[in-house]
């Protein structure tokens, strides 16, 4: 039963809400504008908060949803980490798109709120700051993800919980490659700019 609840977590995660709204609502594909991306910050830049809002409340429901449905059916907290690491995989990786997905921002942020709520809004809050000052949303995703390991070690979670951390983070800043050279560059768009 586990081995099925992690296929699902990833074929969830999957799901290329980004995609299908854009497709349904304006009738276009998000990958033709702005960064390519699928995600909530490329809909943002191209179509503005209405359209990224409800993009972003189902990547972090992906998450979410991925965690409660392997405690469903597992005690083991391995498994929890597991399905949650595979809904962000499935979200940068996802089968329906040929493997060409988003970041894992949202999704992560849906996995965290059920592995732990005190971790999630220091993350959160670490991400709001960032952004706030740097006016960077790439930034401030890489920065809370370069401090989620360090925060489940600081605040004594066991070693399964500490790995999933330093997996999680890799996975997001390596989705980051290309922000991170505009951001080397001086090239890359703050928030409120179009892409």
């Amino acid at each position: 039963m586990p081995y099925l609840i992690l296929i699902a977590a990833y074929l969830l995660g999957s799901l290329p809400f980004g995609y299908i709204m854009i497709k349904i609502t304006r009738k276009t594909d998000i990958r033709r504008y702005g960064s390519g991306n699928i995600g909530a910050t490329n809909v943002l830049r191209a179509f503005g908060w209405r359209a990224a809002l409800p993009v972003f409340i189902l990547d972090l429901a992906k998450g979410l949803i991925a965690v409660v449905m392997a405690r469903a059916v597992s005690d083991l907290p391995t498994v929890h980490l597991l399905a949650g690491f595979l809904a962000m995989f499935g979200h940068s990786f996802p089968v329906y798109l040929r493997f060409k997905g988003g970041k894992a921002v949202a999704t992560s942020i849906g996995v965290l709120t059920v592995l732990s709520g005190w971790i999630t809004i220091l993350v959160v809050a670490c991400f709001l700051v960032v952004v706030y000052i740097s006016r960077y949303v790439s930034l401030g995703s890489i920065t809370a993800m370069f401090i989620l390991p360090l925060l489940f070690l600081l605040f004594g979670y066991d070693l399964p919980y500490i790995l999933f951390g330093v997996a999680a983070a890799i996975l997001v800043i390596v989705r980051h490659h290309q922000n991170i050279r505009r951001l080397l560059n001086g090239t890359e768009s703050k928030i409120g700019q179009k892409g």
